[in-house]
Parts: C-alpha cells; structure tokens; sequence
C-alpha cells in the first residue's frame, strides 16, 4: 500500500497541512497529526497546528524549524506531480495491480477488485 498526500489545484490551505503531516510524520506520528487536522479543518493556522503536534508530544522546536525551513515542500509538491501523471484528479483515488479503480470504493467492490473478481476500469 502506498499513501501520499494529494492537493486540489483549489486549495490554498491544503500543501501548507501537508508539511506539518509530514514534519509529524519525521517524528512518528503522521496518521495522529494526518487524522488531528481533518478533525479540525476549521482551524489549520500556525498556532492551532503548533498546539497539536505539543498535544501529540512533538519535538515543537523540530517540528517548527521543519516548517520553517520548507524540509518536506519538495516532497508534497513530487507527490503531487506523481499523481497527477498517473491520472489522479481528486481524493480518494484506488490503483490496483497498477490499475486505477474507478468503480465504487465499497468493501465489496475493492475486495472484488483485488482478486480479479471485477474488470479493470481506465
């Protein structure tokens, strides 16, 4: 399985929540900081996000310079370019044996998927 982090071209908040995932992410805890901010989409300032990565027992200094210095910008932004050579336009998006998935994103329909059961759709 293989998860990476996806902007819409729309979003402005979007790539600056996608460094401090992976600034947490350095430090062990990118599905806590991944799951904390789509809890609180609300509130992704710079001071709410500092609050959470103290509340997830973050290295804050770390945690700050790591934004501050732009470490994981260049990763969000090959991540993104990745997926938009591979076809991906919107979140989710499911490849399957290299497959783009464009049924439903149903239990049963992935788990058919998977063992062949369904027909690869482009």
């Amino acid at each position: 399985m293989f998860f990476a982090t996806f902007r819409s071209a729309r979003s402005t908040r979007t790539p600056y929540r996608q460094r401090r995932q992976q600034a947490a992410g350095a430090q062990g805890q990118f599905w806590k900081m991944h799951n904390t901010v789509f809890e609180n989409q609300g509130a992704l300032d710079l001071p709410a996000l500092l609050s959470y990565a103290e509340a997830l027992d973050l290295d804050v200094d770390q945690f700050t310079r790591d934004l501050q210095e732009h470490r994981f910008l260049d990763r969000v932004r090959r991540d993104f370019m990745d997926a938009v050579r591979s076809g991906v336009n919107g979140t989710p998006t499911f490849f399957i044996n290299g497959v783009r998935h464009n049924g439903a994103y149903t239990f049963d329909a992935l788990l058919a998927a998977i063992e062949g059961g369904a027909p690869a759709s482009y």
